[in-house]
């Protein structure tokens, strides 16, 4: 009997530009490893996949801790601030030399990986199927379900 290929099944129910970056970097590093990769995209998470969206993704200092330049709530809700967080963290990148979110989606297109936008999550934010950029699978949870059931990985962001 054959070896059953190895999965990685990724959720990404965020539309943050840090988010998405983690589970593209992993879905792509798992398809560069031959393993089946998809991501289910959910509620705030399907605005990763609206046309035009993926390099206009932001980042949030509000309640942020982690966020290596401390700012305190008071001041990150200040207009403004998230353009700021944005723009820094993009800069960081920039001079790390990291593809960008743009690139590391089209990368994982390449690659095969599955982006599956959630039905329920589209009815429920009412966006419409030509919203989204092309390439992209429409399913429920049972379609991530029955993809993640097969001995996947699984990692939620």
């Amino acid at each position: 009997m054959a070896e059953e290929k190895k999965r990685l099944a990724i959720i990404c129910i965020h539309g943050s530009l840090d988010v998405a970056f983690a589970a593209f970097v992993l879905a792509t590093a798992g398809a560069a490893m031959e393993m089946e990769t998809a991501v289910y995209f959910a509620f705030y998470g399907l605005e990763v996949l609206k046309k035009g969206k993926i390099d206009k993704l932001k980042v949030s200092p509000l309640a942020n801790p982690a966020m290596p330049v401390k700012i305190p709530n008071i001041v990150a809700m200040l207009p403004g601030m998230t353009a700021a967080a944005t723009s820094m963290m993009k800069s960081w990148m920039k001079k790390a030399k990291v593809a960008s979110l743009g690139e590391l989606m089209e990368m994982a297109k390449e690659l095969g990986v599955r982006l599956i936008a959630c039905q329920m999550s589209m009815d429920v934010m009412g966006i419409k199927k030509e919203e989204l950029i092309e390439g992209v699978e429409i399913g429920g949870a049972a379609t991530f379900l029955e993809f993640a059931s097969h001995n996947a990985i699984t990692l939620t962001f």
